[in-house]
């Protein structure tokens, strides 16, 4: 079919071709018939054969057009030679390189020298690439066993990056094949993430339940008749189902925030007033742990694009763990001000508290799930380990930024920029 509808293109251009170039001679003999049918008065029945034979004659095949023929499949071979490997390789994003029969580097794309630094024409690629399922991959390749073949290769160096390599011989009889390195990494990385929050999700939900199972079958065993025990037991138990309801919420809270990652908030929202909503809400806790939280308002609207109750929890979050975790410092300090560092005026909300502070090192990876910088403190300050990740995926969502500063022994730092514009 495809072979079918060239031919019939290829006519086309032909025939075409040899139109244009009689159009002069046509256009002439219709003027010569028109004008003897006006003045010498022939029949109409005359003038529309004699009009046909002209255009038939404009159809026949000269020395011109014969040429412009014989011409048009060297035309299309000059453009096919054009489309030359070089090209090919250049136009494929993921690194690409062509190799002959002894295993020798034809050419590499500009992809494949980014990834593979030191590669060049000549090069053996047995040499180049010494891992166990590349040297497989060639000999399967080269010996002709196989016409296709996929591995898994990991390249060490100067990073690690996961491809998935593809080897195929490069048409009939040319005795050149092309490797391609499809990156993997990400698609491992987020694998990775799945696994490890599973993982952690599981054990985090197994230690309470464990707990509860063992003081369900002490109950209904040595502690049956002990009312001081069962009363002890039914309080642990029943912080233990607290603690498992809070980690339930917050798996459900992040898992909501991930399915909208993209959606932009379509109000605005007052941050003076959700801030101070926030202050109100968490003044017990901040009288149960003997810290002061002060506040330091700019004047003028405050006002930014956003989602109130993501905005309400964010700010909960981070107000919350510094009254928790900072209360050794006896005050917090809550701020709001106007940014116009950069190129991205906003408003600033930072929260700061006094308390021991936070080690440089666990800085970077606070915000991941699960990660805790002391699991028992943590533990009995009731956290989830998820309060920080719900924090940046809230702020993301909001093309907003956090920032963390702190110093070992002077407390902590946590700032929300919040762009004025969505």
């Amino acid at each position: 079919m495809t072979d079918l509808d060239s031919g019939r293109k290829s006519t086309a251009r032909v025939l075409g071709a040899r139109l244009w170039s009689s159009r002069w001679l046509l256009a002439a003999g219709v003027v010569s018939v028109l004008m003897v049918y006006a003045f010498a008065g022939i029949s109409a029945h005359v003038l529309v054969p004699a009009l046909l034979l002209l255009l038939a004659a404009a159809f026949l095949p000269t020395a011109g057009t014969g040429q412009f023929a014989q011409r048009v499949p060297a035309i299309e071979a000059i453009g096919l030679q054009r489309l030359s490997g070089e090209y090919l390789a250049a136009a494929v994003a993921d690194p690409l390189i062509i190799f002959d029969r002894t295993a020798t580097i034809v050419h590499a794309n500009a992809a494949a020298f980014a990834a593979f630094g030191g590669i060049a024409p000549g090069m053996s690629l047995s040499l180049k690439f010494r891992a166990p399922e590349m040297q497989a991959l060639l000999d399967g390749i080269l010996s002709g066993d196989v016409a296709s073949d996929v591995v898994d290769y990991v390249e060490k160096l100067p990073v690690e990056r996961a491809y998935r390599v593809s080897a195929s011989s490069v048409g009939h009889g040319t005795d050149l094949y092309v490797l391609v390195f499809k990156d993997q990494s990400e698609t491992r990385r987020i694998d990775r993430m799945r696994a490890d929050f599973i993982a952690n999700a599981s054990h985090e939900l197994r230690t309470p339940l464990a707990s509860i199972a063992g003081f369900i079958e002490t109950l209904r065993g040595p502690a049956r008749n002990d009312p001081a025990a069962r009363e002890q037991f039914l309080q642990i138990m029943q912080s233990q189902t607290s603690r498992m309801a809070r980690l339930i919420d917050d798996l459900l809270s992040l898992s909501r925030l991930e399915m909208k990652p993209y959606l932009k908030p379509g109000t605005e929202v007052d941050l003076r007033r959700t801030v101070e909503s926030v202050i109100d809400s968490l003044g017990p806790l901040a009288s149960d742990n003997n810290v002061v939280i002060e506040r330091d308002f700019a004047e003028g609207p405050l006002n930014v694009p956003g989602d109130r109750d993501e905005l309400f929890q964010v700010f909960e979050n981070l107000l919350e763990n510094a009254c928790k975790y900072g209360q050794s410092g006896g005050r917090v300090v809550v701020s709001i001000a106007h940014s116009d560092a950069g190129s991205e005026p906003g408003i600033d909300v930072i929260i700061r508290d006094f308390g021991p502070g936070i080690p440089e090192e666990h800085i970077p990876r606070i915000t991941e799930r699960f990660y805790r910088i002391d699991v028992e403190t943590s533990r009995t300050q009731k956290g989830t380990g998820l309060g920080l990740s719900i924090v940046k995926h809230i702020l993301t969502r909001h093309n907003a930024r956090l920032s963390i500063k702190s110093e070992v022994g002077k407390g902590a730092a946590f700032s929300v920029h919040l762009p004025t514009h969505g």
